[in-house]
């Protein structure tokens, strides 16, 4: 019996961090970029992805399924802003092309502080130790935190920590309105469950970076749940996004 309804067009991301979420779904996923699956899922192209928080906020075309999320509460480690002046000196930041929320989510945090530098994409990866601002995020973030850098590190879910005492939620589950989806909905959930279930096998057979770091960020420093709290920091974001004029932002809409 097939996993998933093969009528449906599902998306998701490459990252370590979303392997829990399509667990038994990988032959049928089609995996990109955050910024890519919202391009596709605003075409249509897609019924469901696992896309960046901001791609919903921003566009009231979808409906999120509850329960289910990409979040941190305090320290994220793959979402990060690595720089080499103190952020006061801030002037330009040169971003991850892959990122939606993260860019959003930073200017946030950047314009809490009073500083609102220029936001421009990243040319390559092999550019970012050169630069004094650079946003990184999923395992690019990563892969630059256990190389040797001169920057220091400014972790954006901490940093939301400290501003909001709540979790951030990076992503969720997209369903694009106007389609019947109940038996898509129920595949995800389950999907959910067993990469849950299955999490120590998923970190032991993962192949990127080592087996040691893999546990830890399952364990320390991200969540897959989407219950009270993280509903609460979605509507601090929406109230946060609204204030410094990101928007406009639409109200959340879940579905179970």
């Amino acid at each position: 019996m097939s996993s998933v309804d093969t009528t449906f067009r599902i998306g998701s991301v490459h990252y370590l961090n979303a392997a829990p979420l399509t667990c038994g779904m990988e032959q049928k996923i089609i995996f990109s970029t955050p910024a890519k699956l919202a391009e596709r899922l605003r075409r249509d192209e897609l019924d469901a992805a696992l896309v960046s928080i901001t791609e919903v906020l921003l566009h009231e075309r979808y409906d999120i399924l509850d329960g289910i999320a990409i979040a941190s509460l305090g320290e994220v480690y793959s979402v990060i802003l690595a720089h080499k002046k103190p952020l006061a000196a801030v002037k330009e930041i040169f971003c991850d092309p892959a990122s939606l929320t993260s860019v959003n989510l930073l200017k946030v945090l950047l314009a809490e502080k009073n500083l609102f530098p220029q936001f421009k994409p990243l040319e390559s990866y092999t550019s970012a130790p050169e630069q004094d601002f650079v946003l990184l995020i999923g395992d690019r973030a990563i892969e630059f935190q256990r190389s040797p850098h001169p920057h220091e590190i400014f972790d954006l879910g901490t940093a939301w920590r400290e501003l909001t005492n709540l979790p951030f939620v990076y992503a969720v589950w997209a369903l694009r309105r106007g389609i019947e989806n109940q038996n898509l909905r129920r595949e995800l959930r389950t999907a959910k469950q067993s990469g849950l279930e299955t999490l120590e096998k998923i970190i032991k057979s993962r192949t990127e970076f080592d087996e040691d770091f893999r546990r830890d960020y399952f364990k320390r420093h991200i969540h897959f749940h989407l219950g009270a709290d993280e509903k609460r920091a979605i509507a601090k974001f929406c109230e946060l996004l609204r204030k410094h004029n990101l928007g406009p932002v639409f109200a959340p809409k879940f579905v179970s």
